[in-house]
């Protein structure tokens, strides 16, 4: 099932809840990609489901930038997949924390 792209973000939109071993990701991106889903995965647990979320647009005073944020992840390693069999990098969420990630440039 295909889901409607969503707009633009504006600042205070994404509301997260962080404690524990619970920490979120923002992996922001070129403009190129917005619109694009972004799947991670866990690391250490194969058996785990690949979470996605969308690119989009995000207004802060003064700038727009482009990232996919994930909300709601366990703390430990996680794999950012370029396509279904590529990744594209990693990164590792802390729980109560954001962590922040930049899409790679090619050819890395």
């Amino acid at each position: 099932m295909t889901e409607p792209p969503a707009g633009p973000s504006d600042p205070g939109t994404v509301v997260m809840e962080l404690g524990g071993d619970i920490g979120a990701l923002i992996l922001y991106t070129p403009a190129e990609l917005s619109g694009r889903e972004i799947e991670i995965s866990r690391d250490d647990d194969p058996a785990a489901p690949r979470t996605h979320s969308q690119v989009r647009p995000r207004h802060t005073p003064g700038v727009t930038r482009y990232a996919a944020v994930y909300p709601d992840l366990t703390a430990g390693p996680y794999t950012i997949w370029r396509d279904q069999q590529s990744p594209a990098a990693g990164t590792v969420i802390a729980g109560g924390q954001v962590t922040t990630s930049h899409w790679p440039e090619p050819g890395r």
